[in-house]
């Protein structure tokens, strides 16, 4: 037996009448509908949005983030590990920003980096649907080495402060010097 089609939603929800979610349009060589429109993305003729990116201003990196149900716990308030999540977003868009690539450097056998050490303070929560920003500061380069300064803010309102260092390490496991292009991106991103 065949199951009828609801009736549409009444109210602000009915795409029909102007308002809610729009409706799909498909695009070329998708498989099934997609939602909205924008630039093509990364699989060939189909369009969608495009990733989170995050945008240098002066030398201080700015990434966005929105507080999901999953990200919260029981009280409703975000769950102390996920700021570590949302820093380490912030760190990697950071360096796709100054155009470092990691997964280049990965495959390569270049090598990767690591956090080596890290301090977070929790100042005040966040909480669902909250619309953060990660700041990222460089602090200090070594060879091997780069230390950043990263807090999490609410509009105004300091959330979590934090310092950490991460090393470039060889597949052993052992400091690498990281590459000299990107001691000078680093660098270029302290001296502005």
């Amino acid at each position: 037996m065949a199951r009828e089609a609801p009736e549409p939603m009444p109210g602000p929800m009915n795409c029909e009448t102007g308002g809610g979610i729009p409706p799909p349009v498909s695009g070329v060589g998708a498989p099934g509908p997609v939602f909205g429109v924008s630039t093509p993305g990364p699989v060939s003729g189909v369009s969608g949005p495009e990733p989170v990116s995050g945008v240098i201003a002066g030398n201080v990196h700015r990434f966005p983030v929105r507080v999901y149900f999953e990200d919260t716990d029981l009280s409703g308030v975000v769950y102390h590990a996920n700021y570590l999540r949302y820093m380490e977003r912030a760190r990697s868009d950071l360096l796709r920003v100054l155009r470092i690539d990691q997964r280049a450097a990965f495959e390569a056998g270049d090598g990767v980096y690591a956090v080596a050490d890290l301090s977070i303070r929790y100042v005040a929560p966040a909480r669902l649907d909250d619309d953060l920003v990660v700041e990222t500061v460089c602090i200090e380069i070594g060879g091997a080495t780069v230390s950043m300064g990263q807090r999490v803010l609410r509009g105004g309102d300091l959330l979590i402060d934090a310092t950490g260092r991460a090393a470039f390490l060889a597949p052993s496991g052992r400091p690498r010097r990281q590459p000299r292009d990107w001691l000078d991106r680093f660098r270029g991103l302290i001296g502005a």
